[in-house]
């Protein structure tokens, strides 16, 4: 799904070459400061490498227009983004920015259900407490059905079984429907229940300052 080749980012990354395959479950694992939230950035062409090639499906990135690849490729970052409105409104407005058709009202109460959204889709998104904020982020993203889910540590406000239950149910949709998860996680624990492939930082060498690894 995506390949890099000799991308540095200075400072930060270094990477020869890394191969994260299609539809598959991949997990990265590391350190605070290893450069594990700018790889998702540089996928998603919100940063640009200071060298190398990033290529989306065999095209390069910096080919691709960045909106279109967005609608393909969505992030959800560890601090949601909540506008002001209701529960629906924060769920249909990804839709519209897209240029989507809305959402039913039983597709909305449906992945609610999914991640454990005990919540009216009438209620104020702002009353939600941070880890129903995560999880309401983490829903209008599955909405949009893009190829590929890039998680900046989804479940980090969440308790443990919370967690183990929404990522499991997630995991779950992930391979009936065939898509590409690249997820960042502390938890050692949630990255054996769900990956398939594992990218551990805390493995990689650094040389000269610079943080580098190879796949």
């Amino acid at each position: 799904m995506f390949e890099l080749k000799n991308v540095r980012v200075d400072g930060i990354l270094q990477i020869e070459q890394l191969t994260i395959p299609e539809n598959q479950f991949t997990c990265i694992l590391g350190p605070s400061g290893s450069g594990k939230s700018t790889l998702l950035r540089l996928l998603n062409d919100l940063s640009s490498p200071d060298e190398g090639e990033i290529s989306f499906k065999n095209k390069p990135v910096s080919e691709i227009d960045p909106l279109q690849l967005r609608r393909n490729v969505v992030m959800v970052s560890q601090a949601p983004v909540i506008f002001d409105g209701s529960i629906e409104d924060n769920l249909q407005i990804g839709l519209s920015f897209s240029g989507k058709e809305e959402a039913e009202i039983p597709e909305m109460e449906s992945i609610l259900k999914l991640f454990m959204l005990d919540k009216n889709l009438s209620d104020e998104a702002e009353h939600l407490s941070g880890g129903e904020k995560q999880r309401l982020s983490w829903a209008r993203a599955m909405l949009l059905d893009p190829e590929v889910f890039l998680l900046d540590e989804p479940t980090s406000a969440l308790d443990e079984d919370t967690a183990s239950t929404v990522l499991t149910r997630f995991y779950d949709y992930t391979k009936k429907n065939s898509k590409t998860v690249i997820m960042i996680t502390h938890s050692k624990e949630l990255a054996e229940l769900v990956a398939e492939n594992t990218i551990d930082m805390s493995q990689y060498s650094i040389e000269g300052g610079v943080r580098r690894w190879m796949m």
